[in-house]
């Protein structure tokens, strides 16, 4: 077994790239047919022909008979071979909300690097090394995140209890959707922080907060507004906040020791 396959031991890396590098010599197949296709109408119909092309557009007018066109089509191959990657390999499981939302844009914007066994060892043991990092990270990101309007947020520490925003998806009418995506991303944060601080391996992201949420029902239509997870419980409310409260008090204290060494001017006392 490769070091990549060690990596993400759900998928077969030899087998996606072989499968993607198959869709882009067929891409190329054709686009070669249609570049020749047009040369022999121009040369059987002449001016019939200008103005006509038989090129087949891919995005802002890019013609696929075009270097341009080809090379978007690839990207596009590429991109969404990247997103089925992370997904199935449970990689996203060691990243936090930031790294997570960094890859997606990139996803979007077709921002990758061809997807080759090279490249996807070294994009993943990259990710794997940066373990450590993300892990504080994340507690540090949703310390910054929380809104110091409500009493039991507490401006230097994580208290017992916490309220976070934007934590459901409200319509425009003020009908709530159910859990947001950018809540779930800190919830998922915290679970795995905690899950480290409990000696336990991180969660498997494929079954993070958002699914579990959502398959509850929680706060969509008559489904309930209170939810046990691991090592907090969660209640939504209909302005788009969560109020979390930690069952695990020794583990609170162990995440505010983190917060404390990202900001000394911070240092939360001593539990009575």
């Amino acid at each position: 077994m490769s070091a990549s396959e060690e990596l993400v031991p759900s998928v077969s890396i030899a087998a996606l790239v072989l499968r993607r590098d198959g869709i882009v010599e067929r891409l190329r197949q054709a686009h070669v047919a249609l570049v020749e296709a047009e040369q022999l109408a121009e040369a059987l119909f002449g001016d019939e022909m200008r103005g006509h092309r038989m090129s087949v557009l891919t995005s802002d007018h890019q013609s696929f008979t075009s270097d341009r066109g080809i090379e978007y089509m690839t990207k596009e191959v590429d991109g969404r071979a990247w997103s089925y990657l992370l997904r199935e390999s449970g990689l996203q499981t060691f990243m936090d909300a930031k790294a997570r939302d960094e890859w997606n844009k990139a996803i979007e914007r077709n921002d990758v690097p061809p997807l080759t066994t090279d490249n996807i060892h070294a994009t993943f043991s990259a990710l794997h090394q940066g373990r450590g990092e993300m892990f504080e990270r994340g507690v540090v990101a949703v310390f910054r995140s929380l809104s110091w309007d409500y009493k039991t947020n507490n401006p230097v520490m994580f208290g017992k209890r916490i309220i976070l925003r934007n934590v459901v998806d409200v319509w425009a009418g003020g009908g709530c959707f159910g859990p947001s995506h950018h809540g779930a991303n800190k919830l998922d944060d915290l679970v795995r922080v905690l899950s480290v601080l409990d000696g336990k391996p991180e969660p498997d992201y494929r079954s993070a907060c958002y699914r579990r949420l959502t398959e509850i029902q929680w706060m969509r239509g008559s489904g309930p507004n209170f939810a046990t997870l691991d090592y907090f419980t969660l209640k939504g409310f209909k302005n788009g906040n969560g109020h979390l409260t930690f069952t695990r008090p020794e583990l609170v204290d162990k995440m505010n020791a983190i917060v404390a060494r990202h900001f000394p001017g911070a240092l939360p006392p001593h539990r009575e």
